[in-house]
């Protein structure tokens, strides 16, 4: 298929995938503001066609749809908390926007040049940098339906399929003593110089030397992080940082989100406005960064930074080479991740071997994020492109760096080199956590 046929097709995907989130829910429900976490549904979708319109008609050389919208749907301008206190567009007129954008888009995209060197439309990177930006907000808004009191969705309302791609495999496989692999010393490439969809944080590619360390081959499941829970974890300051104790204090942290106790020995989860009992051989997710680390102390080990992440999911030493994914160049199947809001939550750990890494980790990508230790700083060389407000603003200790994805995750918005960032008290992201270890005995 030729490029510009390959990209309309991908926006006409994504723009289904939007649409279809919020087909079920009444107006009442896209407008309200259902956490000051989130903004109101119906900001986040005439957002993603305020992008297009800035990104892929007036960037692209075009007259804007609608440039005098332009200021209530400034993410920078308008924190998420007053977003609804704004005279936004009903979802009718955002709707009616969005088509009106994605028909001028297209008749632009029709006459645009994309390989004659602009670095904008080269190859097509103004039309995956759009086409990401609307995927990873159709993840920000099931964050938000997560937090509604009852959207009451189930994975085969909108196309997913509780296994579907994943054997359910029994408990037992999933729950012996829990395996780590070693990561051996020496240089990799982090980064990349040739990928294609790659934003800017992700550039240049750079070797980085690490010392060997050991990381686990699984995601952390709720089972094990039960035994934190009912081991006092959240109860004793010594596993935590001090922010990270001053912060449990102030938010009552007890468990992990949407976890909810019965008695004393059975627990079950909200998912989607359904009480289900707890999967305890799923990957544990909606815990923030605090959580991950005290977590990881109580093990006695701790979190990877995103370096070690990164050559774990992508090095194959052998022959010096990085992967796009774990498994590989090819791109993802049911039988290698858990992406694509297929299975409306995390799959159950050991299920999905075949999309093993390189050095034998498993689920690397897909399923839930990853916190890593790592603050969200720039490699060497960066350059901002093609605006500073994507990643440049946020650098420094204020945001954790999350890897390799979520099950809501659309395939085409990550990747081995994906870097996510978020506050450490987040935890309404679909984040988990992989531990890590020093060698024993190396000094």
């Amino acid at each position: 298929m030729e490029l510009k046929e390959r990209l309309a097709v991908e926006l006409g995907a994504a723009r289904a995938r939007t649409l279809d989130l919020l087909a079920p829910l009444a107006d009442a429900e896209l407008t309200r503001q259902h956490s000051t976490l989130m903004s109101p549904l119906v900001w986040d979708l005439a957002h993603v066609g305020n992008y297009e319109d800035l990104w892929l008609v007036r960037a692209t050389g075009g007259d804007a749809v609608a440039a005098g919208i332009d200021h209530l749907y400034d993410a920078f301008r308008n924190p998420r908390s007053t977003r609804p206190s704004l005279p936004l567009l009903d979802p009718a007129g955002a709707r009616s926007y969005l088509a009106k954008v994605r028909g001028t888009a297209l008749e632009a995209l029709e006459r645009a040049r994309l390989e004659d060197g602009q670095p904008l439309l080269d190859g097509g990177f103004v039309y995956k940098m759009v086409l990401q930006h609307e995927h990873q907000h159709d993840e920000t808004m099931l964050a938000t339906l997560q937090l509604m009191d009852a959207p009451g969705y189930r994975p085969d309302d909108l196309g997913g399929h509780p296994r579907a791609g994943v054997e359910q495999r029994p408990a037992s496989t999933c729950h012996s003593a829990w395996p780590e692999v070693l990561v051996e010393a020496g240089p990799f490439v982090m980064g990349t110089d040739s990928d294609d969809w790659a934003y800017d944080n992700e550039r240049p590619a750079h070797v980085v030397d690490l010392p060997p360390f050991l990381i686990d081959r699984l995601p952390t499941t709720n089972r094990r992080w039960l035994e934190f829970v009912e081991a006092g974890g959240y109860h004793q300051a010594r596993w935590w940082s001090d922010e990270g104790w001053a912060w449990r204090l102030e938010a009552g942290l007890e468990h992990p989100g949407g976890w909810r106790r019965h008695g004393t020995a059975s627990w079950s989860r909200d998912r989607f406005g359904h009480h289900d009992d707890l999967d305890l051989d799923e990957a544990v997710q909606h815990v923030c960064w605090y959580e991950a680390d005290a977590y990881a102390r109580w093990r006695g080990q701790r979190l990877p930074t995103e370096a070690e992440w990164e050559k774990a999911a992508s090095w194959h030493a052998p022959s010096s080479t990085k992967r796009r994914y774990p498994w590989g160049n090819g791109d993802p199947g049911d039988a290698l991740a858990n992406l694509g809001q297929r299975r409306f939550g995390p799959a159950r750990v050991a299920s999905l071997p075949d999309g093993a890494s390189p050095w034998g980790c498993e689920q690397m990508v897909g399923d839930v994020w990853e916190w890593t230790s790592s603050d969200f700083r720039p490699y060497p060389g960066f350059r901002a492109f093609p605006y500073r407000e994507y990643s440049e603003v946020f650098w420094g200790p204020d945001h954790k760096v999350l890897r390799g994805g979520s099950w809501a995750t659309h395939p085409t918005a990550v990747r081995t080199t994906f870097r996510n960032w978020d506050y450490p008290i987040r935890r309404q992201i679909f984040a988990g956590v992989r531990c890590a270890r020093d060698v024993p005995g190396r000094f």
